[in-house]
């Protein structure tokens, strides 16, 4: 499918050399095929909640990274100096 749209999207470049109508179509075909992709557009509720919390969680550990691992390494130390 994603083929015929990539033809389709081909041929009407080359009709808008007769008309700029065409490129109109194109570039709106273009965009289609970008913004929804192989899935067709199907707006998966599920899915977007998991994506937006792996999201906020990649954040909080990017920002949280080096405060946890000075504070894992005082906990060693001192798991070290009282063995």
């Amino acid at each position: 499918m994603f083929a015929l749209l990539l033809l389709l999207a081909v041929a009407l470049i080359g009709l808008g050399f007769l008309n700029a109508l065409w490129w109109v179509a194109a570039i709106v075909v273009i965009f289609g095929a970008f913004r929804y992709g192989r899935t067709g557009g199907v707006y998966d509720p599920e899915y977007r909640a998991y994506r937006d919390q792996r999201d906020r969680r990649a954040r909080w550990d990017r920002r949280y990274a080096r405060e946890r691992e000075g504070r894992r390494r005082r906990e060693v130390r001192r798991w070290d100096r009282d063995r």
